[in-house]
Parts: C-alpha cells; sequence; structure tokens
C-alpha cells in the first residue's frame, strides 16, 4: 500500500469510547460508539439546533480536521467547480409537455440555484411564470423543490417543499390566477399530491414519527386539514405507500409495496369518498405495476414465475388477479422495466444483453416495433406525455460521449423529431473521447459488465488514475448515461468507470437476485473484479484506483475497504449506508422493516444475523492498512442517519494501521441528497474529486 505524504500531519479528532453490548441469537456485539446517535434523533430531523451538544462538538471537530486536510485542494476544488459549471448551460430550460391548452415545463435563470416552473399557450408562446424556486428559498440554509400536480382545468398547482433536508414536505396549492397560495397548507407530507373529484380536493400521504408513509388521506379545498378523510392506512411497517393518478383523470391509485411485493388499491377519481378498491392482495414475491388503458388496465408483473416480467391486461371493471391475461408474453432475459398506455398504443422500455430499448405496440393489430440507435451502448430514458389520446411519446437518450437528447416520436408515422440537445457551453468535442464495455470475470465465473471513458490520447500504459464508480442494490442499474461533471476528471487523464456489478439489473431480474440477501457478497466480489479488470487490460493499477458510491454504494465501498484494501488507491463513500447489521436490528428507524426483503431480517432469523454480520462494514473493521477513506454525509438525512459514518470513521481511525488518513465531512443542514441547489451541488462533486485528484491523481495531468 502506498503511503500518501500529500497530507499534512494533523492529529484527527478522537471520539470517546462508551462500550456498549448487545445480545441476539446469543451472539454478543460491543460498540464503543453507540453514544453517537442522538436519544432525541426524530427532533432532529425536523429542528437540528436540538442536537446535543457533545455530539454535535464532535461532528464540528470532524469538519475542522477534514477542512484543514484537504486546505490545499481549495484552489482545485475552485477550478473544478468553475470548470463543472461552465459546462452547465445556467438559463437551461426543458422542452414544454403538452397539456391541453398549455405546455408546462421547468427553467432556471442565470446564477439561479432553484427550478422555476413555467407554462406556455400549447403551441409556443409568452412564459407565464407559475413557480419560482429561487424565490421560494430564500433565506433558507436548505431548500429543495418536492412534487408538482397541476388541475385538470389548469387553474390551481399543487407544490411542495422540504426546508430541512430530512424530507418531511409541506404541501401548498396555488391559485394560478393570481400567482398566491391559498389557505391550504399541509405538512409532514411525502412530498405530492394528487388532484381528483374535479379539482374539488386532492389525495396525498403522511408520513408518521418514524418518517414512514403510512397514511393516504383526502383534502378537500378550503377545508382545515386537521379534518382530512383518513382514506387507507398501512398498519405493517414494512410497507411503503404512494398515490398518484391516471392521465384520462378517471382513478386515483394507492400503491402499496416493499423490494419485492406489490398492492395497489384503486378509487374512482369522481369518487373520492369511495373506499380503496384492491386489485391484487399482496403476495409474498408478486410484483405488479398497473397503467391505464381505457377500459382495461394493463399490467406489468412477475407472476406466474416471469422473472423478467410479462404484460397482461384486465378490465377495469374488475381488475382481480384471477381476470389478468397475457398480452406480452414472459421471455427470458428480456426485462421489461416500464409501460405505458395510451389510446392507440402500448409502451415499452426494456432491456436485452445490457442494452435499452423502447418498443411501441399497436394495440389494434398486435404489430410491435422498436426505435433504432446506432451506439453499442447508451442511455434511454420516457418521458411519456401529460395525455392519453395522443401518438406522440417524448423519451431521452445519452452515451457517456454523446450529450442529452431530448426527442418526439410519433408512433403512428414513426417520425422522431429531435427537440433538445444538451448544450455544453465550454465546449465538447465528442471524438475527442473513447468509450468502452469490458467484461470482468467475477470470482465464480460471471461477467461483470464495466462501461468506461477516457480521452482518446490517453497512453493505456498502467499509469493512468480512474474513479471507478459502482452501487449494486434495490436492483438499481447505473446507465451508462453523459456527465459533464466526469470530464473534469478524464481531461486530467483519468479513466472513468462504472461497474455493473450484481445487485442490480443490469443482466436481467436474476443479476438482482444473485446480489441480495444471502448472495450479497457477489456485489463485492464484482467490484473488487472490475478493477483487476481493469488494471489487467492496462487501463490502470491498484493504487491508482479510488473506488466511489454512495448509500447503499457507500455500504459497498466499505466493504470493499474491508476485503481488499490494497485494491485501491483512495475511497469516497457518500452518504454510506456502513452499520448495516445495527440499523437492520433496530426496527424504530424508517427504513428498516422495508429493508428486510433486501438485506434479511436479523431479529428474526440468526442465518440473516449471521450473513449481514459477515459484511457489515462497521462490524468488519480491522487492523488493516486501509487506502485514503473520504466519508461524507448530511445531518438531517433519514436514509442513512449521520450517525452511521460518524461511527464508522471513528473505528477506522482506532482500529487500522498505517497512516493513510479518514476524512468525514458532515453537512449540518441537509440530508441524504446533499445540497439542493444545483450550483452548491458542484461544489459537493468540487469537493470529491479534488479528494480523488489529491489521493490518485498524482499520476495525473494537472491541467484540462
Amino acid at each position: 500500500m502506498t503511503i500518501h505524504k500529500d497530507f499534512p500531519a494533523i492529529e484527527p479528532p478522537v471520539a470517546a469510547e462508551h462500550p456498549e453490548a448487545d445480545t441476539r441469537h446469543g451472539i454478543t456485539r460491543v460498540d464503543e460508539y453507540a453514544w453517537m446517535r442522538a436519544e432525541n434523533w426524530q427532533e432532529v430531523f425536523r429542528d437540528p439546533s436540538t442536537l446535543d451538544d457533545k455530539i454535535r462538538n464532535h461532528l464540528l471537530a470532524e469538519n475542522e480536521y477534514q477542512t484543514a486536510m484537504m486546505a490545499d485542494t481549495q484552489g482545485l476544488q475552485a477550478t473544478l467547480f468553475a470548470e463543472m459549471k461552465g459546462r452547465i448551460k445556467e438559463d437551461d430550460s426543458s422542452v414544454p409537455m403538452k397539456d391541453g391548452p398549455f405546455a408546462y415545463g421547468t427553467a432556471y435563470r442565470t446564477g439561479g440555484e432553484q427550478p422555476r416552473f413555467f407554462r406556455t399557450p400549447r403551441e409556443g408562446g409568452v412564459e407565464e411564470l407559475l413557480l419560482d424556486g429561487d424565490h421560494e428559498a430564500e433565506g433558507k440554509a436548505y431548500f429543495r423543490l418536492g412534487g408538482t400536480d397541476h388541475a385538470s382545468d389548469h387553474s390551481r398547482l399543487i407544490w411542495s417543499f422540504d426546508d430541512k433536508g430530512s424530507e418531511f414536505y409541506t404541501l401548498k396549492v396555488r391559485d394560478l390566477s393570481s400567482g398566491a397560495d391559498i389557505g391550504d397548507i399541509i405538512t409532514d407530507t411525502g412530498g405530492s399530491g394528487t388532484w381528483a373529484d374535479g379539482d374539488k380536493g386532492f389525495f396525498y400521504t403522511r408520513l408518521d414519527e418514524n418518517h414512514r408513509p403510512s397514511k393516504a388521506f383526502y383534502h378537500v379545498l378550503g377545508t382545515d386539514p386537521a379534518q382530512d378523510r383518513l382514506v387507507y392506512e398501512e398498519t405493517d411497517p414494512g410497507f411503503f405507500m404512494s398515490v398518484g393518478g391516471t392521465r384520462r383523470n378517471d382513478w386515483i391509485v394507492l400503491s402499496i409495496n416493499d423490494h419485492e411485493t406489490t398492492e395497489y388499491r384503486l378509487i374512482p377519481a369522481d369518487q373520492p369518498h369511495a373506499e380503496p378498491r384492491i386489485v391484487a392482495a399482496r403476495e409474498s414475491g408478486l410484483q405488479y405495476e398497473l397503467e391505464e388503458g381505457g377500459d382495461i388496465f394493463f399490467v406489468l408483473t412477475n407472476a406466474d414465475g416471469a422473472k423478467d416480467f410479462k404484460i397482461a391486461t384486465v378490465s377495469a371493471s374488475d381488475p382481480s388477479r384471477e381476470n389478468w391475461t397475457d398480452l406480452v408474453p414472459h421471455e427470458p432475459g428480456r426485462l421489461i422495466l416500464s409501460i405505458m398506455g395510451f389510446a392507440r398504443h402500448l409502451v415499452r422500455l426494456e432491456r436485452k444483453d445490457g442494452i435499452p430499448r423502447i418498443v411501441i405496440r399497436e394495440r389494434e393489430t398486435g404489430e410491435e416495433h422498436a426505435i433504432a440507435f446506432d451506439e453499442e451502448a447508451y442511455s434511454l430514458g420516457l418521458s411519456g406525455s401529460y395525455e392519453y389520446d395522443t401518438d406522440v411519446i417524448r423519451f431521452s437518450y445519452s452515451s457517456m460521449t454523446t450529450p442529452a437528447q431530448v426527442f418526439d416520436y410519433d408512433m403512428r408515422t414513426r417520425e422522431r423529431t429531435l427537440l433538445k440537445t444538451q448544450e455544453v457551453p465550454s465546449g465538447h468535442d465528442a471524438s475527442n473521447y473513447v468509450t468502452r464495455r469490458l467484461m470482468a470475470p467475477a470470482h465464480d465465473g460471471e461477467l461483470v459488465p464495466i462501461s468506461l471513458i477516457h480521452r482518446r490520447d490517453l497512453e493505456l500504459n498502467g499509469q493512468a488514475p480512474c474513479l471507478l464508480y459502482g452501487y449494486g442494490s434495490y436492483g438499481i442499474s447505473i446507465p451508462a448515461s453523459f456527465n459533464t461533471n466526469l470530464l473534469s476528471l478524464v481531461d486530467r487523464g483519468f479513466v472513468y468507470a462504472i461497474a455493473h456489478i450484481r445487485g442490480g439489473k443490469d443482466k436481467g431480474y436474476g443479476w438482482y437476485e444473485d446480489g441480495k440477501r444471502q448472495k450479497k457478497a457477489n456485489t463485492f466480489h464484482d467490484f473488487i473484479s472490475a478493477a483487476r479488470r481493469l488494471v489487467e487490460h492496462g487501463y490502470t493499477s491498484h493504487d491508482r484506483i479510488v473506488a466511489q458510491g454512495g448509500s447503499a454504494g457507500g455500504m459497498l465501498m466499505g466493504a470493499v475497504a474491508n476485503m481488499a484494501p490494497q485494491s485501491f488507491g483512495g475511497v469516497i463513500a457518500e452518504v454510506p449506508f456502513v452499520d448495516v447489521l445495527t440499523t437492520m436490528l433496530d426496527a424504530s428507524l424508517p427504513l428498516t422493516p422495508p429493508e428486510w426483503p433486501e438485506w434479511g431480517n436479523p431479529i428474526a432469523s440468526e442465518s440473516d444475523y449471521n450473513i449481514i454480520a459477515s459484511y457489515s462494514p462497521y462490524d468488519n473493521v480491522d487492523a488493516l492498512d486501509y487506502p485514503p477513506i473520504l466519508a461524507v454525509a448530511g445531518l438531517t438525512d433519514p436514509r442513512v442517519t449521520y450517525w452511521e459514518p460518524a461511527k464508522w470513521v471513528a473505528r477506522l481511525r482506532a482500529r487500522k494501521r498505517g497512516t493513510n488518513p479518514v476524512l468525514f465531512k458532515i453537512h449540518m443542514d441537509s440530508g441524504h441528497a446533499g445540497a439542493s441547489g444545483r450550483f452548491s451541488r458542484l461544489e459537493e462533486i468540487a469537493y470529491s474529486y479534488a479528494f480523488a485528484i489529491k489521493v490518485a491523481g498524482r499520476h495525473a495531468k494537472t491541467g484540462a
């Protein structure tokens, strides 16, 4: 392990040790840093000023330490920030999406941090400002806009915001004729509302004290929210709930799910006081999604062993499971990701052999065609439509070298119209870059895809620094899409690579199943195998690879640091889920019960306990020669609580060998997503990139 001497000889904070023992299944663990969890953590999420002074002072000391250790990168951070900001069109706007007499869109003003919501006449014209995020954020240390929903008669707008970072959203209703918010204000919501009953009221979810959306309500405009009708209460803490609507405004849809089981309940939108009607009762492992189709529903489901999903149809008058009829059969290896129903077409986004496709099906004839693309590896996204009776859909396309493009596509004529290409004001020449797809043999013979980008003039002699990114949980796939920020590394001679490891769905649903619960170790082995493959192919060397991941990807960072510290020259763990066992043993935490299908339930199962204990990063810190490590967290994060990385950093420093530093940066006024503004977020990325350059980029070019 190379000892990095670029850091000053400053002593880090030393956390006090107050050992607390916990015994489960006859196994005792001792946690010397359990005191870092505030007893009033729910209150801290709502009001950070209530944090205990002992904990606050320790966190502030951590921030002082990391600031001093990274002081020599201040100029580099400023340069990186300027570069990344220079690649953003400051007054950028979306292509407005049509809905009736209007088209709705978002835009930023030059220098603005927050989006502005606007509308124009349907075929274009003068913009009407509906909501100014910069104005709403004035005077707030943190501010993030949530969901919006305009009424079907276009007279009002539901909008929401979070001003703590704790994801307790406040809902408001704006009168679009006057631009003023009316008196309907609802706190502690999940962040969105859905209009119903001719826009006389709306549905929403409210979070309980443990930050779970356990109740759905109906609010009538002009009434006291305290009198809102409780529509449905989910009593199982293992399930989350959301509420939405259909484009025809005929149904209110309650979606209830954990990570492997789904249940839908329906309410006619013009009968908001009706009891929700269940579609298919929850059955462990059964997943389905409903999509409107007029007098039918389309059902995307894994029922009957359809691991990679199939599409069925069912009458809207009786959508019970026994009435489902297969329309698009299951095809192993072709993962259907999502569907959208229209008056004359059914659209599906699917992935086969790791490549996404958009397939259009004519409802009357059953004829199908796919939208064709030229590049070998790319990213696709369905933007859909506000409207149901239309032949036009919208989608986005990009690759690691091709800036994002937005298209309208006529499903009848098959005509593709380019609406917008992402502008890079500082310039971008795709011919200067090369993107590649490698396959890394894993420990068990599986082949792990790697997407990478580097400058065309880079000499592949094993000397280049590399940032290797990974996630690998919840079935989330990381797309090989265009990202202007990473060019600040690539232009300095870095190779930027994404490891498409198990735990995601990059190679189908089985790829996800092979990276969860008892097979979770495959995720970590895959990432290590990807690092080795990059070295074998001459892209880099192990002491020049900086591993990066966030949230569950931060857990990945902690695990691979324990398993193969010699394989990496540095580790960046952002909002890292590193105290997995302790968190999964605490049913009071916001995400714990819903997470048991993903990780296992160590409370009920000794086997699950032992599996999690075998890889949980905090529990496996040892006397190893770790590379330099950077952990980043947010005080009000309800998803990965601040004390997880705080404890991990303290234990790493106490137990590790060698002199490589462990840094901890904690945002005292934000949560899981970090800074809320688009430019303040760039400052955070510049900080992480500066760390990567500091520990591995000594081998890189100093300029762009």
